[in-house]
């Protein structure tokens, strides 16, 4: 009976080894026929499951043989979705009467056509093994591919293959995922590369001047605070503790009932030691510096001082005129109205790498439905890891008077005056940019909405950037506008080119090189070419402006 029982010990052993066992193919990446990466890609087989994936990989592709089908797994919030693509729902090859020897094994070929590429396989039979590395392009179900090039002159070639024993079986969790289509699918993929941070959802920015002022204890700093009579909103957020190397802002606003096009800012205050924005929204804008003009006009916190940071501007946008709200109630044969204005632009070189920070919105309006808006930010990693010096990021100008409602002055100084502003470039300073963002408003028929004028951008008295901005695409943007006025000669009001701006779209800084600027204290100096106004009717221009660089490594 000894005897026995280690013989069926010895048996489940064996087979409990045999059950590990899986075959592995090494393959070796070539451009032009030279080697450019060795183990670029790694195909297991066991059990007729074929993956090319880790389990620690956020996506898994595995070819179920025993299926039948190739199988894509994403997990999402704690739940696993499967893609199934049957074997026989994929391209039909050509079968070539070519052969060769790869790996020891000779093969067949066949090829493919995809999308105007050609792609050259060579794949043997005569294995246990089957699969892949490009599992859309298997020639048969039985085929193990150990070659395959791409155009001619991209090729994965098997280096070796070999049996190897798993200390686990593949980790195939398809049997606890939900089936889902392939554009859900392709839509969960590419959600997975990225972090979002929400930061407003479903957030009303109206004119309200019934609302108190809010509080800002600790406790609450996470919730929306709403401000300025409600044109503004505001909340603290806490950014990712990964690595990032793009961010985007992502912004959708509709019309919960003002029609008419509006100046928007999303809009950053650091955590500083400094006086910001914050300040003049715990207590009033008479806190902030102020600059006057030869008129006699006071300007509330648009200048950088030593003690005081203007808001960063992360995107300038205007709203449309009533996307949401109007559709229904001006309707248009032909005409597809947008349900929202959507918004996305990269603001990378803006958010400063540390734990959390203010994200604020502005709409000025004195509408009582106003605009709803979402906002999230959106964190890619960087393509690749390189080294980076230390982040600068120099708030130095900014017109917008985010706090309007709050008394704060509109960007008026232009017609009389040159607005200056000191500051200092740290030593090692490189990749120095300057984001100048400019858009002009008065919108009268002569007004600076709808004259082209010229801004001028001086260093040290010194010409640094000259431009005159201005839009002529507007038109390009008319089914995002019912609200927008029809004139007598078929033009739409949202049709018209304007300084800078369109309705329903956002305005890119002008990224401007500033690499040359030395160590030391520097002035910057912005002239506007600001019309005259008109009886009651004024200019006025929202100008932003933030150097930002880094130091460099030693």
């Amino acid at each position: 009976m000894k005897h026995l029982f280690y013989g069926i010990f010895f048996l489940v052993l064996c087979i409990q080894a045999q059950g590990q066992m899986a075959t592995r193919v090494v393959y070796d990446q070539f451009e032009n026929g030279e080697l450019k990466s060795e183990a670029a890609t790694t195909l297991i087989y066991q059990n007729g499951v074929m993956t090319l994936s880790e389990p620690s990989d956020k996506i898994l592709y595995f070819s179920d043989f025993n299926q039948a089908a190739n199988v894509t797994l994403i997990k999402n919030e704690d739940a696993w979705y499967m893609e199934r693509t049957p074997f026989d729902s994929l391209s039909a090859p050509e079968f070539l009467p070519d052969t060769a020897t790869i790996a020891g094994n000779l093969c067949k070929k066949a090829q493919f056509m995809a999308f105007s590429n050609t792609l050259e396989v060579w794949y043997t039979e005569d294995l246990v093994a089957a699969g892949c590395p490009y599992r859309n392009y298997l020639p048969t179900k039985q085929a193990l591919v150990l070659k395959i090039t791409v155009n001619g002159n991209s090729s994965l070639i098997a280096r070796r293959i070999e049996g190897v024993q798993l200390d686990n079986p593949i980790f195939y969790p398809a049997s606890m995922a939900a089936e889902v289509d392939g554009p859900e699918f392709e839509s969960l993929k590419i959600r997975s590369r990225y972090e979002v941070v929400p930061v407003f959802d479903h957030q009303v920015v109206n004119f309200d001047p019934s609302l108190d002022r809010p509080s800002f204890e600790t406790s609450n700093n996470s919730n929306v605070h709403r401000l300025s009579n409600g044109t503004v909103v505001l909340r603290k957020i806490a950014l990712p503790n990964t690595p990032f190397g793009y961010v985007h802002a992502h912004l959708t606003c509709a019309s919960k009932g003002d029609a008419y096009d509006r100046t928007g800012s999303v809009f950053m205050l650091p955590d500083s030691d400094n006086m910001t924005l914050l300040s003049a929204l715990k207590d009033s804008v008479n806190v902030l510096p102020e600059f006057t003009d030869k008129r006699g006009e006071h300007y509330q916190g648009i200048s950088a001082t030593e003690s005081y940071e203007p808001a960063v501007e992360l995107m300038r946008f205007f709203t449309s005129f009533g996307a949401g709200h109007f559709n229904t109630i001006r309707p248009i044969s032909m005409y597809d109205w947008a349900h929202r204005a959507e918004y996305n632009q990269e603001v990378t070189a803006l958010i400063p790498h540390q734990d959390s920070l203010w994200i604020g919105v502005f709409i000025g309006n004195y509408d009582k439905g106003g605009h709803e808006i979402n906002l999230e930010l959106r964190f890619y990693p960087p393509f690749e890891s390189e080294s980076a010096g230390r982040q600068v990021l120099l708030p130095l100008v900014n017109t917008v008077n985010v706090l309007e409602m709050s008394g704060q002055n509109y960007g008026k100084l232009f017609r009389t005056d040159t607005l200056r502003v000191s500051f200092e470039i740290p030593e090692g300073w490189a990749q120095g940019q300057m984001l100048f963002t400019t858009t002009g408003h008065g919108g009268w028929g002569e007004g600076d909405e709808f004259v082209p004028r010229k801004n001028t951008l001086l260093i040290d008295g010194k010409p640094f950037f000259e431009v005159t901005p201005w839009r002529t695409d507007c038109g390009t943007y008319r089914e995002g506008n019912p609200a927008s006025g029809n004139f007598a000669n078929g033009l739409s009001s949202s049709d018209l080119s304007r300084s800078n701006w369109c309705p329903g779209t956002c305005t890119p800084p002008f990224i401007i090189d500033a690499s040359s600027l030395s160590p030391g204290t520097h002035t910057l100096s912005i002239a506007v070419d600001q019309g005259e106004d008109a009886g009651s009717s004024f200019n006025h221009w929202s100008v932003s402006c933030v150097l930002v660089g880094e130091i460099g490594e030693e």
